[in-house]
């Protein structure tokens, strides 16, 4: 008595159909099938959010004065801010 026999899902079949129509049925289908095509595109999301790495900050280009030759960085900033004479 537990388990429904093949004659329980027809009478089962018949009666959504007489409730909600042929014409719906489809139409409710495919709305099911994109809302659980969505849910799982989510859920596949959210488990990809968990497993990507944070990426590593860039290091911080040195200064020109920290790079050995500050005489000719200074001449070359000197050379490039100083306006020119016509």
């Amino acid at each position: 008595m537990g388990s429904l026999s093949v004659w329980h899902w027809v009478v089962v079949a018949v009666v959504v159909v007489i409730l909600f129509g042929s014409k719906k049925l489809p139409e409710a289908a495919r709305g099911l099938g994109r809302s659980l095509r969505i849910f799982k595109s989510e859920v596949k999301e959210m488990q990809n959010d968990d497993v990507r790495p944070t990426p590593a900050p860039a290091p911080d280009p040195l200064p020109a004065a920290q790079t050995g030759d500050a005489a000719v960085g200074d001449v070359a900033q000197r050379a490039h801010t100083e306006p020119r004479s016509a």
